[in-house]
């Protein structure tokens, strides 16, 4: 009896560490520390939903040093939290890459302005921060939109003191993080919402590389299945995601991820869109063409870049595409 208990013991041991190693291995670089707005793959660690769709994901945190496309290219990760506008450049230089879902349906960028600005038509003759990616982005399109010019640009540096000490200076924000410091300081600041305005580019968005989607679609598929899994379950409960982040990131306090998760609730970021009918993260032609006539109009894109060989819905029903 003994022989067989030790036996049986033995055998559920192996299945286990069978299953263990049997679990695909994938590396997910994000942009930024570990935020609310990476709250979805925390989310999916720590409540073991990677594990549950046989993988064995690390989430690696990004930040001001690391370029992800040259880390993806580098095979260094498996995928990367990028944006389609950098997807499109890639593409326009021939990177074998492909975005594969969108979890962010709108960017979380905006502006910042003071209380005197109606109106994003009211930014004309203010000095507006725009960071250097932001010059490349998303201000082309705001200068066209509202007749503005880049005589009124002054680089911003992550630091909002000249916001805050002139009332003629706006500044960009991501409505998840500096909108909160700007509110504490100055209630009666406001933030515009690009995507509020017919800004078309999506948020962060899963990319991988050619060669993992040629070798490994059923792993990638079962990834962002479970990604978007890990998505709906912070945005219902963000308890596990958060406490997984504060261990990544020991400076993030429960105030600034609970506006993070309340804003990307209200804003509908993740849950937005079309993905409101048609499933968390999916991708459609439409938005991603409207991306590349921007890009074409704004300067920002060849326009003979195939726009069409930036992403895959192939994780997606056909009503999606």
């Amino acid at each position: 009896m003994a022989s067989r208990t030790a036996f049986t013991a033995l055998f559920s041991t192996l299945l286990l560490c069978g299953a263990a190693h049997g679990a695909d291995k994938l590396i997910l670089q994000t942009t930024w520390v570990a935020q609310a707005e990476q709250g979805g793959y925390y989310q999916a660690v720590a409540e073991g939903i990677y594990k549950k769709y046989g993988l064995d994901v690390e989430v690696r945190s990004g930040g001001p040093q690391l370029n992800n496309m040259t880390l993806l290219l580098a095979k260094r990760v498996d995928v990367i939290v990028s944006y389609d506008l950098q997807v499109l450049k890639g593409i326009e230089q021939n990177f074998p890459l492909k975005a594969i879902a969108a979890p962010f349906q709108f960017d979380p960028q905006g502006i910042l302005t003071h209380g005197n600005v109606a109106d994003l038509a009211g930014l004309k003759g203010k000095t507006v921060l725009v960071s250097a990616s932001g010059q490349a982005s998303w201000w082309p399109w705001l200068k066209a939109k509202y007749q503005l010019s880049d005589s009124q640009v002054r680089p911003y540096t992550f630091n909002m003191q000249p916001f805050l000490a002139d009332n003629n200076t706006a500044q960009q924000a991501y409505a998840t993080s500096e909108v909160q410091q700007a509110k504490q300081a100055q209630p009666d600041s406001r933030f515009f919402l690009f995507a509020e305005h017919g800004y078309p580019a999506y948020g962060g968005i899963l990319v991988t590389r050619n060669d993992l989607l040629a070798e490994k679609p059923d792993v990638l598929k079962r990834f962002v299945d479970a990604s978007m899994e890990g998505w709906q379950r912070y945005l219902a409960d963000p308890t596990a995601g958060n406490k997984l982040i504060k261990q990544e990131n020991p400076q993030m306090s429960d105030a600034v991820l609970a506006f993070g998760v309340a804003q990307l609730k209200a804003l509908h970021l993740i849950d937005g869109g079309d993905a409101a009918q048609k499933g968390l993260g999916v991708m459609t032609d439409p938005r991603w063409k409207a991306t590349r006539d921007f890009m074409v109009s704004a300067g920002l894109l060849n326009p003979a870049t195939d726009y069409k060989a930036a992403f895959t819905t192939q994780f997606y029903p056909k009503a999606a595409m």
